[in-house]
């Protein structure tokens, strides 16, 4: 797929998602059935039920892999930006630990994604946070306007990736930290997984080896580059869930090849600092 294909085909399932609140980035059932399936996602990849109550309805669609905002040790003051935003599910947790005195920025190619961020900020009484139609390869951001960027389940969508974490070492000031929460491979996936546009949007196919990963963020000028934490996602039900019955329908492969092939993937917490 040419990268301008994947980011159509990533803005239209995401588009889509916004409008449905369905389904999260893996092939898990977590997210495919009731909020509380979501919820017991969200909690099993690492954030607590008090985050959860203390969100908008609406903020968490259940598309994360991990929780950058419990990385980032975020201090009151600090401006706050989240790459791929989504409904604002990790800004509306990020606010709370800056303060009034703090602000969030969210950034998301997806218009009615971001309408809907902004009716839940609208509806939550959130007064500095803001949500900005961009692309994480060139984001509407100023040269070194924020303290911390987290991302959650979105750089591997990104067709390339190095000019993302370069666009995050441009906005970050000098001794600025990166948080991020994504997915990585530890292995080859087979052609017809990484061929296929389903696998794409859902966080699969546009994944990176994980050295490559790392790689990029040091290419960039990041120093102390760290995995904080490694996880692999539930997969009790994998072959039931509908998001893999439709990869097993469009790439061939039978249910006992994608099961080994997910054992190949997975999420990790990140973390980075730009020299001061």
């Amino acid at each position: 797929m040419k990268k301008e294909e994947i980011k159509s085909a990533v803005r239209e399932r995401y588009g889509e998602i916004s409008v449905n609140r369905g389904s999260c980035c893996g092939p898990t059932p977590s997210c495919c059935g009731a909020p509380s399936a979501t919820d017991k996602f969200s909690k099993a990849i690492g954030y607590s039920d008090e985050d959860l109550k203390s969100v908008p309805d609406g903020a968490n669609l259940g598309l994360g892999c991990g929780n950058p905002v419990a990385l980032a040790s975020l201090k009151e003051g600090e401006v706050v930006l989240d790459l791929g935003s989504g409904a604002g599910f990790d800004c509306f947790l990020a606010v709370q630990r800056v303060g009034k005195t703090g602000r969030v920025i969210g950034v998301d190619m997806t218009a009615s994604m971001l309408d809907q961020a902004r009716k839940n900020a609208s509806s939550g009484g959130y007064n500095n946070v803001e949500f900005r139609l961009g692309e994480i390869e060139n984001l509407p951001v100023a040269d070194a306007a924020v303290d911390v960027i987290i991302s959650n389940c979105v750089i591997n969508l990104s067709p390339d990736k190095e000019r993302v974490f370069d666009e995050a070492f441009r906005v970050l000031k000098p001794g600025g930290r990166l948080m991020v929460s994504d997915m990585v491979l530890l292995g080859k996936l087979p052609d017809k997984l990484m061929d296929s546009a389903a696998a794409y949007v859902h966080c699969i196919a546009g994944a990176s080896l994980k050295n490559e990963y790392v790689g990029a963020i040091e290419k960039a000028g990041f120093r102390e580059v760290k995995i904080a934490g490694e996880l692999s996602l539930p997969s009790d039900n994998i072959p039931d869930d509908p998001i893999v019955k439709n990869f097993i329908k469009e790439s061939g492969l039978d249910k006992a090849e994608l099961v080994e092939a997910m054992g190949l993937i997975k999420s990790i917490k990140v973390q980075a600092i730009k020299p001061a």
